[in-house]
């Protein structure tokens, strides 16, 4: 099975400060991924053992995904899509459309990714509002709501969101399996955007 080593996850390597990387004949690197290599001048190798190299510099794609009773039936919908695209899912709850309170489950959410057990979250209620406001109670948490593909990309890009929540009663499943595409697939540019997330980290610690 071919692995497909993308421009996100060389920009992780660029976060670990790796300068090197070791590509085996399994290994696809995308377009992009490979620009970003040359201008950032990491060496690529070549070993025909270096599958679990590879595999030990990305995350994996494990994704925590909550939801109230609002979000109830859309959140099964997206674990389906989910693990359609290969990636491993977290149900947070909540199990059936009886009505419950959404503080409690974006909360397992934004814990679940502040405790490393996934990648990224993502939480639906009504109108992604509530659940934003949640989140971001969590020291470390970057929650962003999805409310159109400019402003979702540009959450990844600038913010480095690592939990996105969405309305169920605002859009429908394909405009928001379209938004979840989108916000997996964008890297964080990092730059003077991680200059500004290291003012926001500062404003977290002074305010606890």
């Amino acid at each position: 099975m071919k692995k497909l080593i993308t421009e996100a996850d060389i920009n992780k390597l660029i976060k670990q400060g790796i300068k090197e990387i070791f590509i085996d004949p399994d290994t696809i690197l995308t377009p992009l991924a490979k620009d970003l290599l040359i201008r950032e001048k990491i060496e690529i190798k070549t070993s025909r053992n270096s599958t679990q190299e590879i595999s030990n510099y990305t995350e994996n794609k494990t994704i925590v995904i909550g939801s109230d009773h609002t979000g109830y039936r859309v959140k099964q919908e997206l674990i389906k899509f989910l693990e359609s695209k290969g990636y491993k899912v977290i149900d947070a709850g909540t199990s059936s459309e009886q009505s419950c309170d959404y503080p409690d489950f974006a909360y397992a959410v934004a814990y679940a990714v502040k405790d490393n057990k996934a990648q990224r979250g993502i939480m639906i209620d009504a109108t992604g509002i509530p659940s934003a406001i949640v989140a971001n109670k969590v020291k470390g948490i970057r929650a962003a709501v999805g409310f159109n593909e400019y402003a979702i990309r540009s959450s990844r890009e600038h913010n480095n969101s690592n939990v996105l929540t969405l309305g169920a009663r605002v859009f429908d499943i394909e405009i928001l399996k379209s938004f979840i595409t989108i916000w997996l697939n964008t890297a964080f540019e990092g730059g003077r955007h991680q200059k500004r997330l290291d003012k926001i980290s500062e404003i977290e610690n002074r305010n606890q």
